[in-house]
């Protein structure tokens, strides 16, 4: 079998708008409760997620500004 190629560390944030945001929302939670892999791509970069992934929701207060954040995090094979 052939060596993976190694992924490069990365931290992406990128801005969409409500609609997209919301679609692909939407997609996640059909995969999630169906138990199918994700598939999405974000700056140019395709990621598979797997249906066995950790969720966690972050809430942040700070100066004046609040931040939620939904979190999927998993192991890479």
């Amino acid at each position: 079998m052939p060596a993976r190629r190694r992924r490069r560390e990365r931290d992406v944030e990128k801005v969409v708008s409500r609609r997209a945001f919301a679609t692909k929302l939407r997609r996640l939670a059909d995969a999630l409760e169906s138990g199918d892999r994700f598939r999405i791509q974000i700056a140019g970069e395709r990621i598979s997620m797997p249906p066995e992934v950790e969720i966690t929701l972050e809430h942040e207060r700070e100066d004046g500004e609040e931040e939620v954040e939904f979190q999927l995090r998993w192991k890479l094979p």
